[in-house]
């Protein structure tokens, strides 16, 4: 725990204006994020005595070992820079609001020649049009049945529109009259974007215009005697007030207003929203969070502004926005909303009438949504607590291990030998802080071997980042002159959650004393003491700690030995997740992957012309050069390439022994298209999108490509080979 007066800026050294600043802990990982008028005076705040702090506020400031600014020319630029902040790195100490859900939107995809209407859930899409977020998917597909008979816009997915563009038949919504059927050129894509366009005007709230329309349409087809005509816009008026009767008016001046509340007690708050638009209301969403701050109801406001419309522009933030309690000071906030939608946005306190009493509905809403919560979560938070402390009891370390490291070693018969590392903080998963290693300092099968190599490079790259940021002692040095690569392999000082340099209190690997004693040792060879390891063995679930001939036994009830297992089999689901893809991508290879220049457009063209890699491979150089874009030297670097893989066995029917002359399908000669890791691997820069290499940033290691002798065989193994992956 550190002294908040050891980092404490001098008074003169803090400017008297507009900012943003950060506290990083003692592995430079930023914990708090905050905004001020004066950065000066908020600062000064933080320095005081201890007693006269909150607690949360107390536990941030002796948490942190550090503290630095960002001087801004407005307070709207501070709002801003915060919210981009505390999006980049996530820090523990910032409200952050959870949602136990994707809220569903009903879309429609106007970027696109012929746009769809869909439900869609996530991060939103440039030129795609969402209306919502409605509290159920079934809800958007009702209303969307009911308007279809009016507006029939394509629904379909892209191959079934192909599909039916193909064989000249629309789907079955074509026949029945839901859908205008522009696959088969019943209408142009220009009527058809027509029909988009009015059905987003429809849902943007302007419906009265619409139905008198229909309605004088429906007067003047009576009067014209085209009853069949009156009778069908006459429907269609019914479908579209069904479908309007399924959001009741609650504001009678057709208002776009977002409401939100907020229900608070000491220790969480849940915010609710409602989106009105067009005096009803479109949609509902809310979210819980932890006050890990010391916040009043307008900072819970502000932050919940900044969540809801941070990424949000034009219509989708309203023209008006009402809360319970205003943030200070409110103008920053109303500015930047304003520059977000592009004209003016009133944020107020309603006072009276239907807003106010709205409002108290959308506040009950609130309530009720944490007294759920509450509810569902106690149980939850006790549990995950007592666990942790049923962990360091049995392990009999000095604390609860808060951040827990599992490792587990996957392959199939020695083949394809990768590692899996997952991380669980205050007992849940985070999964942006997974890695997964490639075993590439031997081949065969070893697990312990194994395990000792990926755990030596783990904590290698902790030891890189220590010696970095000025932790490294003389000791550390020649503990750990070996792993000295001449790379660091990180970015520059950033304060990131991510890679190597945050250390774990307890490591667990998936096995018995064997892989103990190899994860012991390799932390023993690196020269660190100060990091629990155990082992959870299978057969019995016992935990094996290092240096002990008997197990530590967890009875079967306890939480402790729940929270082990649920760790030991996330690394294992994810381990043999990687290791599926590895094989995968080794079974794609081909001998045309070893010829030098040949890129992929080429091999694509190679295979189309011969039809398949059997014919290719009987080619000769004159007939491979035929092919538009292959010289000479190619050519003869392709049946080089053959040549050196084995030859082709004929193919077996697995069920009558027959051997069979068969074609090898056009894909044989298509090469992995680029592997694109669930998680990240051990490579150097550690993010969680890097792929998969060794402790020195190598890239992936590709692996030998499959002789087609192997090819008959395949089927046969896919049967056993989940029995034989570990």
């Amino acid at each position: 725990m550190a002294d908040p007066s050891s980092y404490r800026p001098k008074p003169g050294q803090i400017p008297d204006s507009p900012g943003v600043y950060r506290f990083r802990d003692e592995h430079r990982r930023v914990i708090y994020v905050g905004k001020a008028k004066s950065l000066r005076q908020r600062l000064a705040s933080y320095f005081q005595d201890l007693a006269n702090l909150h607690p949360r506020t107390a536990t941030m400031v002796t948490t942190a070992a550090s503290v630095e600014w960002t001087v801004v020319a407005t307070e709207t630029a501070a709002l801003q820079l915060e919210y981009t902040w505390i999006k980049e790195y996530d820090p523990r100490f910032n409200v952050k609001y959870r949602d136990d859900k994707s809220y569903p939107y009903l879309a429609v995809t106007m970027n696109e020649q012929f746009p769809r209407v869909q439900v869609m859930r996530g991060q939103k899409k440039k030129g795609v049009r969402y209306f919502g977020p409605y509290g159920h998917a079934w809800a958007i597909r009702d209303t969307v049945d009911l308007l279809l008979r009016v507006f029939p816009v394509r629904t379909c997915s892209a191959g079934v529109f192909k599909n039916a563009a193909r064989t000249g038949r629309p789907c079955l919504l074509g026949y029945i009259g839901k859908c205008s059927a522009p696959c088969v050129d019943r209408v142009s894509a220009e009527e058809h974007r027509e029909l988009a366009e009015d059905f987003c005007e429809f849902m943007t709230g302007r419906t009265g215009t619409y139905i008198r329309r229909l309605e004088r349409q429906m007067t003047d087809a009576a009067e014209d005697m085209e009853y069949e005509r009156a009778a069908r816009l006459r429907d269609d008026i019914e479908a579209l007030r069904k479908a309007m009767e399924k959001s009741a008016v609650v504001l009678a001046d057709a208002t776009d207003a977002d409401l939100i509340a907020v229900a608070e007690d000491e220790l969480e708050a849940a915010v609710q929203i409602f989106h009105v638009r067009g005096g009803r209301v479109r949609g509902q969403r809310g979210w819980v969070t932890d006050k890990v701050e010391a916040v009043t109801t307008a900072d819970l406001v502000e932050h919940a502004l900044q969540q809801l419309y941070g990424e949000e522009t034009g219509d989708a933030v309203p023209k008006e926005v009402l809360v319970p309690a205003l943030p200070d000071p409110a103008e920053p906030v109303q500015e930047w909303l304003t520059q977000r939608r592009g004209s003016n946005v009133s944020l107020r306190i309603p006072q009276r009438g239907d807003k106010k009493a709205l409002m108290e509905t959308v506040a009950r809403n609130a309530q009720q949504s944490l007294v759920l919560h509450k509810t569902k979560r106690a149980s939850d938070l006790t549990t995950r607590s007592r666990a942790l402390e049923e962990i360091a009891t049995a392990l009999e370390l000095d604390s609860a291990p808060l951040r827990i490291e599992c490792y587990d070693i996957s392959h199939l018969q020695g083949d394809d030998v990768v590692a899996s590392m997952v991380v669980f903080e205050d007992g849940l998963a985070r999964k942006s802080e997974y890695r997964r290693f490639q075993i590439k300092g031997f081949e065969g099968q070893d697990d312990v071997r194994s395990m000792h190599e990926v755990l030596t490079r783990r904590f290698r790259r902790y030891l890189a980042e220590k010696e970095k940021t000025g932790e490294w002692s003389p000791e550390d040095a020649e503990n750990a002159q070996d792993g000295q690569d001449g790379r660091n392999g990180f970015t520059e000082e950033d304060g990131r959650p991510k890679k190597f340099a945050y250390p774990p209190q307890l490591v667990v690997v998936d096995g018995g004393q064997p892989q103990v004693a190899a994860a012991q040792r390799a932390l023993d060879d690196l020269g660190i003491d100060d990091i629990a390891v155990c082992g959870l063995a299978k057969r019995l679930e016992e935990v094996w700690v290092p240096g002990e001939d008997d197990p530590v036994i967890l009875p079967r009830t306890s939480e402790g030995l729940y929270l082990l297992q649920r760790v030991r089999d996330e690394a294992h689901r994810f381990a043999i997740t990687y290791q599926r893809s590895k094989r995968t991508k080794r079974f794609k290879a081909s001998p045309l992957d070893a010829v030098p220049g040949l890129g992929e457009a080429r091999k694509q063209t190679l295979i189309k012309h011969f039809g398949s890699v059997k014919k290719l491979r009987s080619a000769t150089i004159d007939q491979i050069c035929e092919v538009p874009g292959i010289g000479r030297k190619t050519a003869e670097a392709v049946l080089a390439a053959f040549a050196r893989a084995a030859p082709a066995a004929p193919a077996v029917n697995t069920a009558t022994g027959e051997i069979m002359e068969e074609e090898e399908p056009a894909t044989a000669g298509d090469s992995d298209h680029g592997e694109q890791p669930a998680g990240a691997g051990d490579s150097s820069d550690g993010g969680p999108s890097a792929q998969a290499g060794d402790s020195h940033g190598d890239g992936p290691g590709t692996a030998a490509a499959p002789s087609d002798s192997e090819a008959p065989t395949r089927v046969g193994a896919a049967r056993t080979r989940r029995g034989m992956e570990t």
